[in-house]
């Protein structure tokens, strides 16, 4: 069941960043890896999320291994003014903080949608965070896609949930990845580094 996977993980996550000590970059690597399942899930109009987010998450689990915190990944990218370069893992670990992001706003906008589409839940999510870092030839591609997005009980069959066991996990994610986001977002501000890049 990777929905309850994904909420517990995150679970974790939160009381960590509520506490704010350093975070552990492993164990928010393999939290985010769990997600990856969910962008699998959602078919066409993801793809392109699913393999940068994937791609981006296994560099950071990669880091992992040879760099313990958040915080210290983030500080050897200042020390080699790599912050912003492609494939640096400050750059990238801000990209993952987008796909979480994302699926937040995601599972918020299916609990309040009536009826089985996910094609309006999907759109504002990707409309909020992932457009304004695109340009308009992705931007097109994820809007011709988000007619092929699998009903809400379709991407609950391919998770293995029903809609009331789904909504605890879903209401649990949407909780517990708010103060992991916000986490992520001030490691990047308290250093001057910002978040619209």
């Amino acid at each position: 069941k990777p929905l309850r996977r994904i909420a517990a993980s995150f679970e974790e996550l939160a009381a960590v960043a509520k506490q704010q000590p350093p975070m552990d970059a492993a164990a928010f690597s393999r939290a985010c890896s769990n997600v990856s399942v969910l962008f699998g899930c959602l078919g066409i109009a993801f793809k392109f999320a699913e393999r940068d987010y994937v791609a981006k998450v296994d560099d950071l689990l990669e880091a992992s291994n040879s760099i313990s915190t958040l915080p210290s990944m983030v500080e050897l990218d200042i020390q080699k003014d790599t912050v912003r370069a492609v494939g640096s893992h400050t750059r990238n670990l801000l990209r993952v903080k987008r796909g979480i992001d994302m699926v937040k706003v995601l599972f918020e906008k299916m609990l309040v949608t009536e009826g089985n589409s996910l094609r309006d839940a999907a759109s504002v999510a990707y409309a909020q965070v992932f457009a304004p870092h695109h340009g308009w030839a992705i931007r097109k591609a994820v809007a011709a896609g988000m007619y092929a997005l699998p009903s809400k009980s379709q991407l609950l069959k391919k998770l293995n949930e029903d809609e009331e066991s789904a909504k605890a996990q879903v209401q649990n994610f949407v909780r517990s990845s708010a103060p992991v986001i916000r986490y992520v977002e001030d490691l990047f501000t308290s250093r001057n580094l910002g978040i619209d890049w």
